[in-house]
């Protein structure tokens, strides 16, 4: 298979990339003034809506390794944002819920669906849908060859 593509005309996977990157870099803006990165947004995100996670769930659902996801749970600790408390029986697990500082925080957090919108807006859903489809294809194909190895 030929991994090389044209510098005029990247591949799937490089826009994919910059796509992503792009989002990324104006999520970290509109961020930046709440001290707050988009990873930290994510695990903020699934607290307010979730509810109490533990730490090793968490990881799994926003794919995360352990030390990054550590790492931002201490910061977010260290914020006043998220309590890191035992789970139930097993005291190894820790159990992460919104403090009321981090609840108050994230309801003054600006909705940033205008990264979506100004991204994909005015595309046709069809070729939304398609879009969709071929990555979750892509992305399934590579996870079931990485499982293989």
């Amino acid at each position: 298979m030929d991994q090389r593509s044209d510098a005029g005309h990247p591949s799937v996977g490089a826009w994919t990339k910059r796509c992503y990157l792009a989002g990324r870099a104006l999520m970290d803006a509109t961020l930046r003034p709440y001290d707050l990165g988009s990873t930290q947004w994510y695990v903020l995100w699934h607290l307010a809506h979730v509810g109490p996670t533990v730490q090793r769930d968490l990881g799994r659902v926003l794919e995360l390794e352990r030390a990054t996801l550590s790492g931002i749970v201490a910061t977010l600790v260290r914020k006043g944002l998220v309590c890191q408390t035992s789970s139930g029986d097993d005291q190894r697990q820790r159990l992460l819920t919104l403090t009321t500082a981090g609840e108050a925080l994230w309801r003054e957090l600006p909705d940033l669906s205008f990264i979506h919108d100004a991204a994909f807006g005015g595309i046709d859903e069809a070729d939304l849908a398609t879009t969709i489809r071929v990555l979750q294809t892509a992305t399934e194909r590579l996870h079931n060859l990485l499982r293989k190895e």
